[in-house]
């Protein structure tokens, strides 16, 4: 096999998988919101889906690679399939529970849970024991930490600054203060690492399919920065299913999915960013578990039901546009994405 058409079967696997098993799972998606099921199991393991297509695809084609980190790839991949499991017997249970803190929840919301940090424990095992080469060879190293620590904290700063501005244009000047002070938020915030170790295995899952493996694809065809705007759409279509029938209600799914397309493109470039100035994929994996997570800080709501049915609106499209442009989708302009003129290295 040429290494042109190893390349090219290789993105056939990985598109097969990040958006055809997505799109595929979706449909289950739009009949779990029918059957009432528990739903918050399909966006845990839609994440997996991006790094299991990178994954499987380096499997099948560089099998024989000494460097190739295989088993930490067959670990991540069962556990991709554990999480397909789950979306499948979800629907076929929706209604099974489980006692946790002496509460009756989903017994699908205490499995993915189960999955995510069991999985992620095992991940950090066979990651951690492929060693410094394997781990470098395929773009999961862990470099240029100084670099990487400043990112994050910038992007923590954005982070805030965007929603002290959010709020404030809602007339509630000092409300992000208030929340950022609260002894809730604090315990909350301190946990987040610890929190991190336990569950980073979906948010791997997707920024190893799209910063590491898609984007330089997309940039080597459209640009920096047009491969960078085309993957922020791509990515925000990924999540149409969820729009639709997780994150709000179908009457407003197409809304959320522009909001969605909005967030993608901006948060994209600035993950682009970071990963253009490091090279560590782990710097846009942390800044994507903050910025799921802290939104329940944001929202002063510590309950994960805060995502789902979200009650959207149009007028709320503008200042998502600005307050996105305006503190991520500013970094285009960066050197980081200017073009290289022929000549220069």
């Amino acid at each position: 096999m040429t290494e042109t058409a190893k390349t090219k079967r290789q993105l056939h696997i990985f598109l097969l998988i990040a958006f055809g098993l997505t799109y595929l799972m979706g449909l289950l998606t739009w009949y779990g919101s029918t059957v009432q099921a528990e739903m918050s199991v399909f966006p845990n393991a839609q994440m997996f889906y991006p790094a299991a297509g990178v994954m499987l695809a380096y499997l099948v084609t560089q099998w024989k690679d000494p460097l190739l980190p295989r088993w930490f790839y067959l670990c991540f991949l069962l556990v991709t399939l554990a999480m397909l499991g789950l979306c499948v017997l979800s629907l076929a249970m929706p209604e099974q529970t489980a006692t946790l803190y002496g509460q009756s929840v989903s017994l699908w919301t205490v499995l993915v849970q189960y999955i995510s940090i069991g999985g992620s424990i095992l991940l950090w095992i066979f990651l951690l024991t492929s060693g410094k080469k394997r781990r470098g060879a395929y773009g999961l190293g862990f470099r240029r930490w100084k670099a990487s620590l400043f990112c994050i904290f910038v992007f923590l700063l954005l982070y805030f600054g965007r929603g002290a501005l959010a709020y404030a244009m809602e007339g509630r000047p000092g409300a992000i203060l208030d929340i950022l002070g609260s002894s809730d938020a604090l315990i909350y915030m301190l946990i987040q690492p610890v929190n991190f170790l336990l569950a980073f295995a979906p948010f791997l899952g997707e920024e190893y399919g799209w910063r590491y493996y898609f984007q330089p694809i997309l940039q080597k065809r459209f640009g920096l920065k047009g491969g960078v705007l085309v993957l922020g759409i791509a990515w925000g279509l990924w999540h149409v299913f969820l729009d639709f029938f997780y994150y709000t209600t179908p009457d407003r799914g197409l809304i959320m999915t522009v909001s969605q397309i909005i967030t993608c493109m901006t948060l994209g470039i600035f993950f682009a960013w970071a990963y253009r100035k490091t090279g560590n994929i782990w710097v846009p994996v942390i800044m994507h578990f903050l910025n799921n997570n802290l939104t329940l800080v944001i929202a002063d709501n510590y309950s994960v039901e805060v995502l789902e049915n979200q009650q959207v609106t149009w007028s709320m499209i503008p200042a998502s546009l600005i307050l996105n442009g305006l503190f991520f989708g500013m970094f285009l302009l960066s050197k980081e994405f200017r073009e290289k003129r022929e000549g220069e290295e």
